[in-house]
């Protein structure tokens, strides 16, 4: 079966930045085609992602968040397994799971750095929507072939 659905799951810490790649990923891919979910945190982005891809509702899944440096290196450890966990996910499930998961080692919550990162968002909510296409399409010719 070819799915026309995808999700889009995003953190809720600095929201007013991290909500900018859903924006770049509804550019190219219509919104009535994405379901949109809100997690706390990034901690929370694998755990959903699994949920959501064991439904089997979606062609791919794209995970957004802003992990900063607030001086300790906890931000380390969390984009770590928030990486891992996403690839974990989508591994086990077979369905594509894309991380949209940014960790600055120099964010300031200054509106210099808040600008900059918004507008980052957006384009890596771009290239998420480009990838999800992409291995969506490849994924369908695949199983044509076999």
């Amino acid at each position: 079966m070819t799915h026309t659905r995808f999700a889009f799951i995003k953190a809720n810490w600095h929201a007013d930045i991290v909500d900018q790649a859903l924006q770049g990923f509804l550019s190219l891919i219509p919104a009535d085609q994405v379901d949109v979910f809100d997690v706390p945190g990034a901690f929370e982005l694998p755990l959903m992602a699994q949920d959501l891809a064991k439904t089997g509702n979606y062609a791919a899944i794209a995970c957004a968040a802003l992990v900063v440096d607030g001086g300790i290196y906890r931000h380390d450890f969390v984009a770590q397994a928030v990486v891992d966990g996403l690839m974990r996910a989508g591994m086990d499930t077979g369905v594509p799971v894309l991380s949209v998961s940014l960790t600055p080692h120099h964010f300031q919550e200054t509106d210099h750095h808040v600008a900059i990162y918004r507008e980052h968002f957006v384009q890596k909510g771009r290239e998420a929507a480009q990838a999800a296409l992409l291995i969506t399409k490849t994924r369908a010719k695949a199983a044509e072939l076999a």
